[in-house]
């Protein structure tokens, strides 16, 4: 069993940074792909960033070179560092632990005005 929490949304001008925090618990975090997803209403769930245990990223084409996800396996973290935010990238951001079973996080929102 896996429980994660975000944090770090807000509103953000167009050109701005957030960096997004999600924390797990409850099972043993170094054996999932961990990723980060966005979703707007009206829209499917996105894909945006995942890492592996070890450290292999792969990135969505619309954020390649703006942001970068991280994993700290000790402290049973992942971040997801966004850089250069285009209103575009306005959605409630989820972490997720992927593995035989997917656990989500709550979301956190990040708006990013225009």
């Amino acid at each position: 069993q896996v429980e994660l929490v975000e944090s770090g949304g807000g509103l953000v001008q167009a050109g701005g940074s957030l960096r997004l925090s999600c924390v797990a618990s409850g099972s043993i975090f170094s054996s999932y792909v961990m990723g980060w997803y966005r979703q707007v209403p009206g829209k499917q769930r996105e894909a945006v960033a995942r890492i592996t245990s070890d450290g292999n990223t792969n990135y969505a084409d619309s954020v390649k070179g703006r942001f970068t996800i991280s994993r700290d396996n000790a402290k049973n973290t992942v971040n997801l560092q966004m850089n250069s935010l285009k209103p575009e990238d306005t959605a409630v951001y989820y972490c997720a632990a992927l593995l035989l079973k997917s656990y989500w996080g709550q979301g956190t929102q990040v708006t990013v005005s225009s």
